[in-house]
């Protein structure tokens, strides 16, 4: 507890002096960012402090849930997700003063302000509709996240939940005659007869769609300590690079006259005012969102003593689509979402009920070997249908599950359950709880490492210049 109360009284300072740096320092390129990066300190500092003050008020509301993989299975704080979120909306909205700084003191906007040229008497209203969307998007996610921890709604429901939360923001991209145009691949130009394709409403049905993946696909990937809050981690901290590799800073021009993997080389330009605009956005949103994973995860991780409820899962997962329809970077952003979309194929067996799907598909120990972990097993009640025992024949021979049959009729009884979890075990054997998170977390990482070079070294076979 010292060490941690050390640490907080350290960054208390950094995070003051970060936010109050651009008002004594005039000639600093992007101030506003300085700013964000004391406000992502102070989310930080905040989780640290306030999640073990508020975890016994959680506990003694009824708000708390069993450690299933632990044979003392003690009562945890749930839903602390409710408080990520409380603290993250408050310093967006303290922050909103720092992005209209410019016109706020009336001053006319340097070349290098995130906001577009504006008189002294003109306030961007544009830009203000646009973070106030995003900001009520986020709270509608999180209210509808800790409506599902509270009333325990089932995934038939619960799945379409993302899309009340997004359309706040989706009015918003309509009322500024968002683009919904897409550039189709060279592979494809010749099949449609153009390079650019308008898809008008379908856009907006694509960008609804992508909240609900982003939200749900975390979601879906859990049952581990820290699993959840490592993952919208590891993902914030990918967007967050990809958004600096867009902005004129000093360390970003470095990289001009040298091709990173086809950046500058495919058409990037740091002068391009929309561009950097887009991703100062993103920036703005996905530095807080990381101190308040990684404070969160410091009581998250194993061997827990706080649960994320879903509300953590809806709220990470509205940040990453808000981030990525507003700064349209959307493909991009999937790209750092590789491990969850191999999850959500996987899972779709049993989401769409051609296997069983238990109320809880986590793995399990056994009270034989209780440090280490197991494949969990769904059992089928009846005979599985032919299309059922053909996609679990498929992934049996993959090495994605393992399935159990009569020895008489040769029909499969019961099969592990499908996700990325178990495959894992399935692959390494028993392992402990704490090594599994290891490893989800390396896969995490290697994604966002194989994203990266798919986006900038490979999409030149698939697109001209910089695309998103």
């Amino acid at each position: 507890m010292l060490r941690r109360w050390s640490i907080e009284g350290a960054l208390v300072p950094l995070s003051l002096s970060c936010i109050a740096y651009p008002f004594w320092r005039n000639n600093l390129v992007l101030p506003t960012l300085y700013a964000s990066l004391g406000y992502g300190l102070l989310a930080l500092i905040c989780s640290l402090k306030l999640i073990p003050i508020l975890s016994p008020i959680f506990k003694a509301r009824g708000l708390r849930g069993r450690d299933r993989l632990k044979l003392n299975q003690h009562e945890l704080p749930e839903s602390m997700g409710v408080i990520c979120a409380s603290i993250y909306v408050a310093l967006m909205i303290l922050f909103i003063p720092f992005v209209f700084t410019d016109v706020l003191f009336s001053r006319q906007a340097p070349a290098q302000s995130t906001l577009s040229a504006v008189g002294q008497a003109e306030f961007p209203q544009q830009q203000l509709s646009v973070f106030l969307a995003a900001l009520l998007s986020l709270l509608s996610a999180t209210l509808l996240g800790f409506l599902d921890d509270v009333f325990d709604i089932r995934w038939r429901y619960k799945l379409p939940i993302p899309l009340i939360a997004s359309i706040p923001l989706l009015l918003v991209y309509y009322a500024e005659r968002g683009n919904t145009h897409i550039v189709v691949p060279k592979q494809l130009r010749v099949l449609f007869g153009r390079t650019i394709l308008n898809l008008g409403p379908l856009y907006y049905v694509y960008m609804a769609l992508l909240s609900t993946f982003c939200t749900n696909s975390i979601n879906i990937l859990a049952g581990i300590n820290g699993i959840e809050a490592s993952q919208s981690l590891v993902i914030a901290c990918s967007v967050a690079l990809n958004d600096l590799l867009y902005l004129p800073l000093p360390f970003t021009f470095k990289l001009q006259g040298f091709s990173f993997g086809g950046i500058y080389g495919a058409g990037m330009a740091w002068g391009s005012r929309d561009l950097v605009e887009r991703h100062l956005l993103s920036l703005y949103f996905m530095l807080p969102l990381i101190g308040v994973c990684a404070g969160f995860l410091r009581f998250n991780w194993y061997p827990a003593t706080a649960f994320p409820g879903d509300t953590l899962c809806y709220f990470c997962g509205m940040a990453f689509a808000v981030v990525g329809i507003l700064g349209h970077f959307s493909k991009t952003l999937l790209l750092f979402f590789l491990p969850q979309i191999f999850n959500f194929l996987l899972s779709c067996p049993q989401l769409f009920g051609l296997v069983p799907c238990p109320r809880h598909r986590m793995p399990r120990y056994d009270l034989r070997d209780p440090p280490f972990l197991f494949p969990s097993l769904t059992v089928f009640k009846g005979s599985p249908s032919a299309l059922a025992t053909r996609i679990l024949e498929t992934l049996s021979v993959l090495g994605f599950a393992r399935v159990t049959r009569d020895v008489s009729t040769r029909n499969i009884t019961s099969t592990t359950n499908l996700t990325l979890l178990n495959i894992i075990l399935i692959r390494t054997g028993p392992i402990t709880e704490a090594e599994l998170t290891k490893m989800c977390v390396l896969l995490q990482i290697t994604g966002s490492l194989i994203a990266y070079i798919v986006r900038y070294g490979l999409a030149g076979l698939l697109y001209d210049g910089d695309r998103h």
